[in-house]
């Protein structure tokens, strides 16, 4: 008697995720809103300095690390740099080990590379939303970015 061995699909997630820097570098928060199931989890946080770009990296990260097992995942953010990085700069950079094609050491490599190792991890299709209009999950991790630039000054 044979026993069929079923494999359990991936569970399906949407990640909406924004990031907030006032001054840039400067004070910086993100936000990330996970979906699941009709399910909802909001995550947030912050640093004293940094820049726009890393704040919009770390939202998606985030969110991804609080992933326990692998996913089918759809990224939805406003930033042209995270889309397009992920999208397609991110193969020519590992080629080049880590340099642009001018040669220059690639910025927020650290970041980069995490992002890299989570999409090894998770089945990701990600998703450019144009920021402050009106899309309402995007509107709504972009106060949670300033929630959380907010709470840092208030606890400082």
């Amino acid at each position: 008697m044979s026993e069929e061995v079923v494999k359990e699909a991936p569970e399906e997630v949407e990640i909406y995720a924004d990031g907030a820097c006032r001054g840039n570098p400067g004070p910086g928060g993100w936000g990330a809103l996970l979906r699941c199931r009709g399910r909802e989890r909001e995550l947030y946080g912050s640093e004293l300095l940094t820049t726009n770009n890393r704040m919009e990296m770390l939202a998606v990260i985030s969110a991804l690390q609080a992933l326990s097992r692998p996913c089918r995942i759809q990224v939805y953010t406003d930033s042209r740099y995270v889309c397009d990085g992920m999208r397609s700069w991110l193969p020519a950079w590992k080629r080049r080990g880590w340099r642009t094609a001018q040669g220059d050491a690639v910025k927020n490599q650290d970041l980069w590379q995490l992002l890299d190792a989570e999409q090894q991890r998770h089945e990701i299709s990600w998703h450019w939303v144009k920021g402050h209009a009106g899309h309402v999950e995007n509107e709504r991790v972009d106060r949670l970015a300033n929630r959380a630039i907010d709470e840092m000054h208030a606890r400082s």
